[in-house]
Protein backbone atom coordinates (compact mmCIF):
# COMPACT_ATOMS: atom_id res chain seq x y z
CA UNK A 1 0.00 0.00 0.00
CA UNK A 2 1.62 3.05 -0.65
CA UNK A 3 0.70 6.18 0.73
CA UNK A 4 -1.41 7.76 -1.53
CA UNK A 5 -3.60 4.74 -1.55
CA UNK A 6 -3.47 5.44 2.76
CA UNK A 7 -4.54 8.57 2.04
CA UNK A 8 -7.56 7.96 -0.30
CA UNK A 9 -8.74 5.66 2.19
CA UNK A 10 -8.62 8.25 5.26
CA UNK A 11 -12.50 9.99 5.74
CA UNK A 12 -12.52 13.58 5.27
CA UNK A 13 -11.40 16.10 7.77
CA UNK A 14 -14.46 16.93 9.73
CA UNK A 15 -13.04 20.43 10.53
CA UNK A 16 -13.59 23.24 8.11
CA UNK A 17 -11.18 23.86 5.81
CA UNK A 18 -9.90 26.78 7.79
CA UNK A 19 -9.29 25.45 10.74
CA UNK A 20 -7.77 21.98 9.71
CA UNK A 21 -4.68 24.17 8.13
CA UNK A 22 -3.79 26.90 10.54
CA UNK A 23 -2.80 30.03 8.70
CA UNK A 24 -0.57 33.16 9.95
CA UNK A 25 -3.52 34.88 12.22
CA UNK A 26 -4.12 31.61 13.84
CA UNK A 27 -0.63 31.31 14.80
CA UNK A 28 0.02 34.72 15.72
CA UNK A 29 -2.84 34.12 18.02
CA UNK A 30 -1.21 31.11 19.64
CA UNK A 31 1.68 32.78 19.74
CA UNK A 32 0.54 35.61 21.32
CA UNK A 33 -1.35 33.53 24.49
CA UNK A 34 2.17 31.71 24.59
CA UNK A 35 3.57 35.22 25.57
CA UNK A 36 0.75 35.78 28.28
CA UNK A 37 0.95 32.83 29.68
CA UNK A 38 4.29 32.71 29.90
CA UNK A 39 4.18 36.46 31.82
CA UNK A 40 1.62 35.14 34.18
CA UNK A 41 3.90 32.18 34.90
CA UNK A 42 6.80 34.25 35.61
CA UNK A 43 4.67 36.56 37.49
CA UNK A 44 3.55 33.65 39.78
CA UNK A 45 6.71 32.54 40.18
CA UNK A 46 8.39 35.56 40.88
CA UNK A 47 6.15 36.18 43.89
CA UNK A 48 6.83 32.79 44.97
CA UNK A 49 10.42 33.32 44.64
CA UNK A 50 10.77 36.37 45.99
CA UNK A 51 13.41 36.53 48.93
CA UNK A 52 12.21 37.44 52.28
CA UNK A 53 14.01 39.59 54.74
CA UNK A 54 15.83 37.27 56.92
CA UNK A 55 14.71 37.34 60.93
CA UNK A 56 17.81 39.44 61.47
CA UNK A 57 17.30 42.14 59.27
CA UNK A 58 13.00 42.16 60.77
CA UNK A 59 14.62 42.37 64.26
CA UNK A 60 17.27 45.18 63.50
CA UNK A 61 14.13 46.89 61.39
CA UNK A 62 12.27 47.12 65.28
CA UNK A 63 15.08 49.69 66.53
CA UNK A 64 13.14 52.93 67.94
CA UNK A 65 9.98 51.21 68.66
CA UNK A 66 9.31 51.19 72.58
CA UNK A 67 10.44 48.57 74.22
CA UNK A 68 7.84 46.58 75.69
CA UNK A 69 6.18 46.67 71.96
CA UNK A 70 9.32 45.45 70.88
CA UNK A 71 9.71 42.84 72.94
CA UNK A 72 5.71 41.81 71.41
CA UNK A 73 7.73 42.38 67.94
CA UNK A 74 10.52 40.34 68.71
CA UNK A 75 8.48 37.49 70.13
CA UNK A 76 6.63 37.57 66.98
CA UNK A 77 9.59 37.57 64.84
CA UNK A 78 10.95 34.30 66.48
CA UNK A 79 7.37 32.30 67.10
CA UNK A 80 8.54 32.59 70.66
CA UNK A 81 9.60 34.93 73.35
CA UNK A 82 13.21 34.13 74.63
CA UNK A 83 13.63 33.44 78.20
CA UNK A 84 15.91 36.18 79.19
CA UNK A 85 13.14 38.71 77.88
CA UNK A 86 10.40 36.69 79.62
CA UNK A 87 10.31 38.73 82.99
CA UNK A 88 10.51 42.16 81.31
CA UNK A 89 7.63 41.09 78.70
CA UNK A 90 5.25 40.63 81.65
CA UNK A 91 6.25 43.60 83.71
CA UNK A 92 8.31 41.69 86.47
CA UNK A 93 11.06 43.85 85.27
CA UNK A 94 12.14 46.82 83.84
CA UNK A 95 12.42 46.57 80.05
CA UNK A 96 16.34 46.17 79.04
CA UNK A 97 17.86 48.77 76.51
CA UNK A 98 17.55 48.43 72.92
CA UNK A 99 20.76 47.30 72.62
CA UNK A 100 19.84 44.36 74.94
CA UNK A 101 17.00 43.36 73.38
CA UNK A 102 18.42 43.33 69.90
CA UNK A 103 21.38 41.44 71.29
CA UNK A 104 18.99 38.47 73.57
CA UNK A 105 16.69 38.53 70.10
CA UNK A 106 20.13 38.24 67.94
CA UNK A 107 21.07 35.20 70.17
CA UNK A 108 17.87 33.25 69.52
CA UNK A 109 18.12 33.38 65.70
CA UNK A 110 21.65 31.81 65.95
CA UNK A 111 20.30 29.19 68.04
CA UNK A 112 17.22 28.32 65.98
Amino acid sequence: MTRDDLLAQLSPPRLPLGMAAPGWPEMLALAGIGLLAGLVAAWLLRLVMARRPSRRALIRATRGMPAQDRILAVARILGRLPDPLRAAAYGAAPAPGDEAIERIALRGVRRG
